[in-house]
């Protein structure tokens, strides 16, 4: 998966090494040649690509970002998506925990 986004390389290793699933479902990442839905794609929570922190990127399926788009935290998981995933507030990684807590 290649860094597309200006994320230093130090801060693009921390996060690799943080989300070793997805953020929001928990799938495992596999290869795009086994599972678009289920490779690896950054995420910024705060749809702004110029926010370009800890808090703000994180790793998470192709499936989950492509659902999530640009929506607003809070109403992507309401969506039927998350319904149908069992996607919530309580079961998604700290990080995104952490940004709802902040008003995401």
């Amino acid at each position: 998966m290649a860094n597309n986004w200006n994320i230093p390389s130090s801060l693009e290793q921390e996060i690799r090494q943080r989300d070793k699933v997805c953020v929001y479902c928990g799938v495992e990442f596999t290869s795009v040649k086994i599972s678009k839905k289920t490779a690896a794609s950054w995420e910024h929570i705060i749809n702004d690509a110029k926010i370009i922190t800890r808090e703000n990127i994180a790793l998470c399926c192709c499936g989950c970002n492509a659902s999530k788009g640009q929506k607003q935290l809070s109403t992507w998981l309401q969506s039927k998506y998350c319904k149908d995933k069992n996607i919530t507030s309580e079961n998604v990684a700290q990080i995104i925990k952490d940004a709802i807590k902040n008003g995401q």
